[in-house]
């Protein structure tokens, strides 16, 4: 069995290999990374590649993304600790968790009952009090708590669910992966009173975001 010390050494590899090459700079996002335990977000056959550069199946048809793809889409944000965050797809709850690190309160939606069941266990498990769960249509957002100063969603869409544009604040960022089933592009949209500025971060691949303004399952 690997100790809990040997998973420290692990963090700290993936952030100095993985990371920092990659120009990761936000020191909190890094400190975050350094921090999660992403060994506990995938199951007990799997913990060995835990901190490997590779997303991992989770179960359910999803995965926990590459730690890189986290930290960048994380980083896009801008985070400060003072942010409401939504996240649209919470999987086993890792990037909940690095966002829990960095946000004032995140709100995360799931639509895979057993997946949000686990993450609610387990986030709690590990002490985050900042975080509020939902079961629902990701694409439809949450309103109730809307406007967020940053929305991040881990699947990818044909298109930027309206939703999730009137639900952000003035100034408020939305990440999110967009293009078809095989390949996306993971885009930022700054809200700038009434001027959306679009930017393109990169190439990626997410499982299909399922919804209303989504994918038909």
């Amino acid at each position: 069995m690997v100790v809990n010390h040997d998973y420290r050494l692990a963090r700290e590899k993936m952030v100095e290999t993985q990371l920092v090459p990659r120009k990761i700079k936000d020191q909190r996002v890094l400190a975050a990374m350094r921090k999660v335990p992403r060994h506990r977000f995938v199951g007990s056959g799997l913990i060995g590649e835990a901190y490997n550069d590779h997303p991992l199946p989770i179960g359910q048809g999803q995965t926990i993304s590459q730690p890189y793809i986290v930290a960048l889409m994380t980083e896009a944000l801008k985070l400060t600790g003072k942010e409401y965050t939504l996240e649209i797809g919470t999987g086993s709850g890792y990037q909940t968790a690095v966002l829990a690190e960095l946000s004032r309160r995140v709100y995360t939606v799931e639509r895979v009952k057993p997946l949000i069941n686990g993450s609610i266990k387990l986030l709690d498990e590990l002490g985050y009090t900042n975080v509020m769960y939902k079961t629902y249509d990701g694409t439809l957002g949450w309103k109730e708590n809307s406007p967020y100063d940053g929305i991040i969603v881990t699947a990818g869409a044909p298109d930027v669910p309206q939703p999730l544009i009137d639900q952000l604040a003035d100034g408020g960022r939305l990440v999110i992966p967009v293009g078809d089933k095989l390949s996306q592009e993971l885009i930022r949209i700054t809200k700038k009173k009434r001027r959306f500025v679009k930017e393109k971060l990169g190439g990626c691949r997410f499982v299909d975001l399922i919804g209303e303004h989504g994918w038909k399952d």
